[in-house]
């Protein structure tokens, strides 16, 4: 069964509170108690049924940075997220839910560190495909890049992983090897080759998926290994110059 059938039905019967909880429960006629849709930030949803979520929600409230806001970004999203056409509705609930509301994405931005708290891979991806997202128009515009910084931010992520992601959506002939693997030009080879292969480890495809990214996205996930390689090789060529 795809990721997307399941986020909202497929929830009611875990533990979700904070802002994610009142968001699902508004969608299902308050079928969630109260103690579950409370202030807590604890839950005790699936991993990959919260990574989904954090996606569509975070996406609506992306699709609002630059103020351009139509009918077409559903789509964009169902694209970018290889949403099959039988779970649009489900996606299409929350994506609008979330779109419409008052809230702001601080709230939901918190309570997804609060749950992959430890988990930096995760949030590092939930931010990489927030930029997949955001290029659906063909350009990330200030305001979302911005959002998609501050997202970080609460995250818990460092500028140089901010910068390294952000590097990382360029092509191999654009980006700058050093930001990518987060490394200076004055750093040893063997220092940033130290680098390189924690970075392969962590980012690599069966990693992710263990830890809760759904396959559905995973491919996405594989762009950051290829900018991963491609600037090690590049740094290989540049020192032995």
């Amino acid at each position: 069964m795809s990721i997307w059938g399941s986020l909202i039905g497929g929830m009611i019967g875990f533990s979700l509170g904070g802002p994610f909880g009142m968001l699902l429960g508004s969608l299902i006629g308050g079928r969630l108690s109260k103690a579950r849709s409370s202030g807590t930030f604890k839950s005790f949803a699936q991993p990959q049924q919260m990574f989904a979520l954090s996606l569509i929600v975070l996406s609506a409230k992306l699709s609002k940075a630059d103020g351009l806001v139509s009918k077409e970004e559903i789509i964009a999203v169902k694209e970018k997220l290889k949403i099959p056409e039988t779970e649009m509705g489900h996606v299409g609930k929350i994506f609008n839910k979330a779109k419409e509301e008052s809230k702001g994405y601080e709230p939901y931005a918190k309570q997804i560190s609060d749950i992959f708290r430890g988990n930096i891979i995760v949030l590092e991806e939930v931010i990489n495909i927030l930029f997949y997202v955001a290029e659906a128009d063909g350009v990330v515009s200030k305001n979302e890049e911005l959002m998609i910084e501050d997202i970080a931010k609460i995250f818990g992520l460092s500028q140089s992983q901010f910068e390294s992601i952000k590097e990382s959506r360029k092509s191999s002939d654009k980006l700058n090897p050093y930001i990518v693997l987060g490394s200076s030009p004055e750093d040893s080879l063997q220092t940033i080759r130290k680098r390189y292969i924690k970075l392969s480890k962590e980012h690599h495809p069966d990693l992710l998926m263990s830890k809760g990214i759904p396959a559905e996205v995973i491919n996405e996930s594989k762009n950051k290994m290829r900018s991963i390689n491609s600037a090690w090789d590049q740094i290989q060529k540049l020192k032995q110059n």
